[in-house]
């Protein structure tokens, strides 16, 4: 039987809609049809498929999980449901187990309370892109296989504890009690998980907001705006914290403030983390996608590693780091991975308990870690609406004009991801987003004089193309 989705709905790197407008029950059936068909056609008479099903704590959520997991028995896969929980604890389930062949997170992510979706793991790789668009396909032409499959129920909490906790060995628990840290679940599904943490955690830890609560009262889970972090920076004042810690809504990206209560950017926070990483891992190749300041670049090699620039969204740098075999990789977002001891997904909880390793194997305070960076000026990410027929052709066209001949001295193009112009006073950024109508735009320089100039470039190469900035829009 066939099945037609919203348009709006297949995203890049991951399917996400509104509850009751774009995505429902018949949608995750649906998912849960296709994604269970090519699980099976993949493995073949290896094996009957395992899947591995969450989901975060959205109020649609166990609607959307029941029908999900309906689909998948009904293709011929088993499922083993691990409940309410972060994304990266779904991950986990998937990375941990043989068993296992493939995970299903149902989760908004960061968005408002009433959008949900789903991230996906098949056989060890994100499921994103072409694959996403197959799912459509499929469901069109009702391209499904019948089978029955089991389900049963499994408490893994407390063993995604455990392991996140081998981040901390080696170190001197001297060395972590007298931290003081604050952390800032933002009623998002992280909270269960951060209570059983923090309370096995030397130190001392003051948390806000673990109670998990879909419709998010005290603030919008998205720890990169900075408006959200105002309830973290108030208690790591009044409590004298030595930094804080924000989740987004299912726990995969990580903010930071220091002692001092300044941001430390999702680039930022890899610049602490790749030298901590060096010095045990030397030559290490590191990945940050293409918003990332030049002070990270910079920074990697000056501890001994090469620094690669990619393109933004965790599916394709988790691709590229299996491709280049990487320890470490990050995106400005707040998505931060690890591959040296960890299974290279990005997890904002195992992220937070790297960031005290690497303050107490470095012998410096976050906040010291966060003053010695160079004080660069930089725009925040700038998001303008535009066509979606013209985002892509505006991109090629800027791209054009500076690969020509009369490209002016001391400017280079890198379009790994839209296009990146290093010139004297900086460096400024235009690409497309793949999962919004919507240019991005940061700038980045050492002087306000460099940075209105960079503003300006970007200004009159989107007039060339008949566009303007005009109103920043949100994600």
């Amino acid at each position: 039987m066939a099945y037609n989705f919203d348009p709006t709905v297949l995203r890049e790197y991951d399917i996400r809609g509104i509850i009751g407008e774009t995505l429902g029950p018949d949608d995750a059936r649906a998912i849960a049809r296709g994604f269970g068909t090519l699980l099976v056609r993949d493995l073949g008479e290896t094996k009957k498929p395992k899947v591995a099903v969450g989901y975060d704590g959205r109020v649609s959520s166990p609607m959307l999980e029941h029908a999900l997991i309906e689909g998948l028995t009904s293709s011929g896969c088993d499922v083993r449901r691990i409940g309410m929980g972060a994304t990266p604890m779904l991950y986990y389930a998937e990375a941990s187990s043989e068993e296992v062949d493939g995970g299903i997170q149902i989760t908004g992510s960061h968005n408002p309370a009433n959008y949900n979706g789903f991230k996906m793991v098949f056989r060890g790789r994100p499921f994103f892109g072409a694959d996403i668009q197959l799912i459509g396909r499929m469901a069109a032409e009702g391209d499904w296989l019948d089978g029955s499959g089991t389900v049963e129920s499994v408490d893994i909490i407390d063993a995604y504890i455990d392991r996140m906790l081998t981040a901390l060995d080696g170190i001197d628990p001297a060395a972590l009690s007298s931290l003081k840290v604050g952390w800032d679940a933002g009623n998002g599904a992280a909270g269960p998980a951060l209570e059983k943490l923090a309370a096995r955690l030397p130190g001392e830890h003051h948390l806000l907001f673990t109670e998990v609560d879909g419709n998010f009262p005290n603030h919008h889970p998205d720890p990169t705006v900075e408006a959200n972090l105002a309830d973290l920076r108030q208690l790591v004042a009044e409590k004298s914290c030595d930094f804080g810690i924000a989740f987004d809504g299912d726990g995969d990206r990580i903010g930071a403030i220091d002692g001092e209560g300044r941001v430390i950017w999702g680039d930022q926070l890899l610049m602490i983390y790749a030298e901590d990483l060096l010095a045990k891992l030397p030559n290490s190749t590191i990945i940050a996608d293409v918003k990332a300041s030049r002070a990270l670049f910079d920074h990697v090699e000056k501890h001994g590693g090469q620094a690669i620039m990619w393109k933004t969204g965790h599916s394709l740098i988790k691709s590229k780091m299996k491709e280049v075999s990487s320890p470490l990789a990050g995106e400005m977002s707040g998505h931060v991975f690890f591959a040296d001891t960890y299974y290279g997904f990005d997890d904002a909880l195992y992220a937070g308990i790297r960031l005290l390793a690497a303050s107490a194997r470095l012998g410096k305070s976050v906040t010291q870690l966060r003053s010695d960076m160079p004080q660069m000026l930089n725009t925040p990410e700038m998001r303008f609406q535009v066509d979606e027929s013209r985002k892509f052709a505006a991109i090629d066209e800027v791209k054009a004009r500076l690969t020509g001949d009369d490209v002016p001295a001391g400017v280079e193009v890198n379009d790994t991801d839209g296009v990146r112009v290093n010139t004297p006073d900086g460096w400024w950024l235009l690409r497309a987003s793949n999962t919004q109508d919507v240019l991005v735009a940061r700038a980045e320089s050492e002087t306000e004089d460099g940075l209105a100039r960079l503003m300006e470039q970007i200004d009159a190469q989107l007039e060339l193309s008949g566009l303007e900035r005009g109103k920043s829009v949100g994600h």
